[in-house]
């Protein structure tokens, strides 16, 4: 199994059943290595940055900018599925044990409710469904003033590692 020991972890190896209890986590995330990924990606070119981890959420922001606007000024529908496909398929990774399962998403559907133009936009992803073979998250998209902006639901298929081509 991996080592869930982090510097942040004031209770030492969270491996007993009553963490587990309180948390959808299978491995607890931190912001530190949410932040610091090992190989860059659509999310940080985008600027993705994790903000928060609840016991059953994780929160996410995007910067609203010249490269996640489109040309009309206002926030690319496309850049706020990725804010909701990242931040949900993140959070996959870490409910399940990623050394024996790996997390793919299947689908992805979003509702742009309001544009933003500046600052950031915040995506607050909570799990709906966490399944054997499937997860499917709420992803509530605000801007910095807490206005909705978009709203997204995320399927991912949980599948073992072995069986993967």
């Amino acid at each position: 199994p991996a080592d869930r020991s982090h510097p942040d972890d004031t209770k030492g190896n969270l491996t007993g059943e009553k963490y587990r209890l309180m948390s959808i986590w299978h491995k607890r995330p931190y912001l530190d290595r949410l932040n610091n990924p090992p190989t860059q990606h659509m999310g940080t070119f985008l600027g993705i940055e994790f903000i928060r981890i609840g016991d059953d959420e994780l929160v996410a922001r995007m910067p609203v900018n010249e490269r996640t606007r489109q040309p009309y000024g206002i926030i690319h529908g496309g850049a706020s599925v990725v804010l909701a496909e990242t931040v949900g398929s993140v959070a996959s990774h870490y409910a399940i044990d990623s050394d024996v399962f790996i997390a793919f998403g299947m689908e992805v559907n979003a509702n742009h409710v309001r544009p933003a133009r500046d600052g950031y936009v915040t995506a607050v992803c909570k799990p709906l469904h966490l399944g054997r073979t499937t997860h499917v998250w709420d992803i509530r998209i605000t801007d910095d003033s807490g206005k909705l902006t978009c709203v997204s639901r995320l399927t991912v298929a949980i599948v073992e590692r072995n069986k993967v081509n």
